[in-house]
């Protein structure tokens, strides 16, 4: 009741800030600090809620142990690690069914298949990660937390199909991590990354950081801003529940990164962060 409470003055503090004109809403947008919008309240059952949070994290543990780990020893025997990809991307999909998600995606007409891009995201579901590794019509890799190392299986499984952990607490690390990058966008691929850094509670939009931006302007690949919606009232952070229903992730139209330079990088994760925001204010009420 206390989350609820909590969620409800939120939704009400943030939509007095948007009716302001000039107001903080803008002011947060300039200055990179965390926004807040009015959160969508479920009236399904929290007990049904909870039993598919565990029966996706069953779902889960299943497809890792009895899928992903014989695949592993398989692949790297015979050095194909890369045919790992498609039945990432199987697993992808089955465990947001398994969550009870469906995904409905808009803006795929603004990706060119013979272009590499990077794909910077918002983050307030676990639900985002597959979402956005599935359904965003390009052959990607993924910038992760460094804790997901430690998960069994997929830790080991994370460099087989370029999803690159990254120690934000250790710059040299987390430039290393860049350069990994770097290298497999060079070969051909896009890149997501959610340039929060971790997954905000719902309702929120955190400060971006910089190194989404840094990878894109130094493979002059355009940034497809990405709003991912809904995600966070179904399988939000701290909420300990999977409830069904619709991701909404929009794809919008690319921004050309070869007019910026270095000192201009503040620029361009502003008007990228602007666009994720304004799109998601548009389902605020």
């Amino acid at each position: 009741m206390t989350d609820r409470i909590e969620l409800e003055h939120k939704a009400e503090d943030s939509a007095s800030a948007f009716q302001r004109p000039g107001g903080e809403f803008e002011l947060a947008l300039r200055e990179n600090r965390k926004l807040t919008f009015p959160v969508h309240e479920s009236n399904k059952s929290r007990f049904v809620g909870k039993l598919r949070y565990w029966w996706s994290w069953v779902v889960a543990a299943v497809m890792l142990l009895f899928v992903a780990m014989p695949a592993l020893i398989f692949l790297w025997i015979i050095n194909r690690r890369m045919w790992l990809y498609p039945l990432c991307q199987w697993g992808a999909k089955t465990w947001l069914a398994a969550c009870g998600a469906e995904v409905k995606v808009t803006g795929l007409e603004n990706l060119d298949k013979d272009r590499s891009y990077v794909f910077i995201s918002n983050h307030r579901s676990y639900l985002d990660t597959a979402t956005l590794f599935f359904f965003a019509g390009q052959k990607m890799g993924l910038v992760a937390k460094k804790e997901l190392l430690k998960v069994p299986v997929f830790g080991q499984g994370m460099s087989f199909v370029n999803i690159i952990a990254i120690d934000r607490s250790n710059p040299e690390r987390a430039r290393q991590s860049m350069e990994k990058a770097l290298d497999v966008m060079r070969q051909g691929y896009s890149f997501g990354v959610f340039a929060e850094g971790t997954r905000a509670l719902p309702g929120e939009l955190l400060p971006f950081k910089k190194g989404a931006f840094h990878l894109a302007m130094q493979t002059k690949a355009p940034i497809i801003p990405v709003a991912i919606k809904q995600s966070d009232w179904m399988m939000g952070k701290k909420t300990g529940v999977a409830y069904s229903g619709t991701v909404e992730m929009v794809l919008l139209p690319p921004i050309e990164t070869t007019e910026y330079s270095e000192d201009r990088l503040m620029e361009l994760l502003n008007r990228t962060r602007t666009a994720v925001a304004e799109e998601l204010q548009k389902s605020a009420y």
